[in-house]
């Protein structure tokens, strides 16, 4: 993969390309601000980027900013935020962009290496990867007139680890149940939020995402 890194803290700059590099990766830009990181994106067009999303020189959201203006001039570009904190705000932001090629991981989690890379390639793909904690944000922040409401607590758990990626098998693993109860969960789940159905891991998804990203 051509991966363009944001990340303003030297160290973390370095070691992020070093394990990517590490993995066979190329670094083709590894910047420490918001204005060189959108020429990069607009300039170089890599298969991913991976946008820390505050950056100076405010430390607001200037990671996220160039990140949204680059892809809205090179539409589908992979773009993974990291980010200390859990903002809904900056998974609607990213994702008014589009579903697809879109993740929003916080940094404590990056605690394995190949599972990180693992992460990248995934959206470097055009999947989602969005952390647990960002996704319980969006379901807890839909109204409450929603059809979300209609949801058990277990359907909810399910549907948080839907918006994850996770299989059925995953899911099962995950929550302590049986996989046939996963399914008979995700059916009732797309019923109640007039979701199509669909076999297909991301499709689902982006289904979810789409759902819980809706009006805000």
């Amino acid at each position: 993969m051509r991966v363009v890194l944001a990340e303003d803290h030297f160290l973390l700059r370095d070691g992020v390309t070093r394990l990517l590099q590490a993995f066979g990766h190329e670094v083709v830009a590894a910047v420490d601000n918001g204005p060189e990181l959108r020429r990069a994106l607009i300039d170089l067009k890599p298969d991913v980027a991976v946008v820390d999303v505050r950056l100076p020189p405010d430390f607001t959201d200037e990671g996220l900013r160039a990140a949204v203006s680059a892809r809205t001039e090179v539409p589908g570009l992979p773009i993974l935020l990291l980010s200390q904190y859990v903002e809904p705000l900056y998974a609607h932001e990213l994702l008014a962009t589009g579903s697809e090629g879109v993740g929003y991981v916080l940094k404590e989690r990056v605690s394995n290496g190949a599972e990180f890379i693992a992460t990248i390639a995934r959206v470097a793909g055009g999947g989602t990867a969005m952390d647990p904690e960002v996704v319980s944000k969006l379901v807890t922040g839909k109204s409450r007139d929603e059809p979300l409401n209609s949801l058990t607590p277990r359907e909810r758990e399910v549907l948080e680890c839907l918006a994850q990626g996770m299989s059925n098998a995953g899911i099962a693993e995950a929550l302590f149940v049986t996989e046939k109860a996963v399914a008979k969960h995700v059916s009732n789940i797309f019923m109640k939020l007039e979701l199509p159905p669909s076999e297909s891991a991301n499709r689902r998804v982006l289904a979810v995402l789409a759902y819980l990203d809706q009006d805000r």
